[in-house]
C-alpha cells in the first residue's frame, strides 16, 4: 500500500505532481526495511517450536491489532503434543504417559481455543493453557492479525523523505517518472538514511530464533 496518499502530497512537503509509482517504490522501501508484507493489519500465521516446560510462545509482528468485530487479535491456534514424556528417563507422571500411548497423543496436532490463552498485547507474548492431563506442547502454530490501523505521521514523513532523497540521487534518473524498484533497492543504504531509520525504528519486526 502507499503511505501517502495522493491528497496528501502538499501536506508532506512533496510537489504536487509527484507520481505515485515513486510513493509506491518508497512504500515498499519501508516495508523491506521493516521486515514486514505491510505496516498495515495483515493476517500472519506463524509456526514456532516452543520449550515443552514453559508454555510461552514469541509473535513476531507488532501491535496486535483485532479486526472488527473480533475483539482478539488471535485468529486460531494449535498445538502438537510434545513427545518428551515418553523418553527414557523423562517420564514424571506414568498414568499421563499410558493415557498419551493409548490414544497416541504424542506428535499429534490439537485445536487451542484462543479464548483460553493469555495474550500481552503489547510485547506479543502467549502463554498457553495447561492441558487437562498435563501433556506438553513442543510445537505450535497460531493465526493472528497485527499491524497499524491508523498509518502514523513519523511513516508518512519517512515515506515523503525517501521520495526527497530519491529525487536528489542522480543515479536514479527520476527525471523520467519512471522508478525501478530493483535500482531503488540497490541504491537503499543512501535513501534510508539516519533520519529515516529513526522514524522508522518503532516499526520495524524482531524475529525470533
Amino acid at each position: 500500500m502507499n503511505y501517502i496518499s495522493s491528497t496528501e502530497h502538499a501536506q508532506y512537503g512533496l510537489d504536487t505532481a509527484t507520481p505515485e509509482s515513486w510513493i509506491g517504490a518508497a512504500s515498499a522501501l519501508i516495508d523491506a526495511h521493516c521486515r514486514r508484507p505491510s505496516l498495515a493489519i495483515t493476517q500472519y500465521i506463524e509456526r514456532m517450536r516452543i520449550d515443552p516446560h514453559r508454555n510461552l510462545a514469541q509473535l513476531t509482528y507488532l501491535p496486535l491489532t483485532p479486526v472488527a468485530p473480533a475483539t482478539s487479535a488471535i485468529v486460531a491456534i494449535r498445538a502438537r503434543y510434545s513427545r518428551s514424556q515418553l523418553r527414557k528417563g523423562e517420564v514424571v507422571n506414568e498414568l499421563v504417559t499410558d493415557v498419551a500411548l493409548a490414544f497416541s497423543l504424542a506428535g499429534t496436532w490439537i485445536d487451542i481455543d484462543p479464548t483460553l490463552v493469555d495474550v500481552d498485547a503489547a510485547t506479543g507474548q502467549l502463554v498457553l493453557p495447561v492441558n487437562a492431563l498435563t501433556l506438553t506442547y513442543n510445537e505450535v502454530e497460531i493465526t493472528y492479525t497485527a499491524g497499524l490501523d491508523t498509518i502514523p505521521d513519523a511513516v508518512k514523513f519517512a515515506c515523503a523523505q525517501i521520495v526527497k532523497n530519491t529525487q536528489a540521487t542522480p543515479g536514479l534518473n527520476v527525471k523520467s517518472g519512471r522508478l525501478d524498484r530493483m535500482k531503488m533497492e540497490y541504491f537503499a543504504d543512501s535513501l534510508l538514511d539516519e533520519s529515516v531509520r529513526k522514524m522508522l525504528g518503532p516499526y520495524v519486526s524482531q524475529r525470533m530464533g
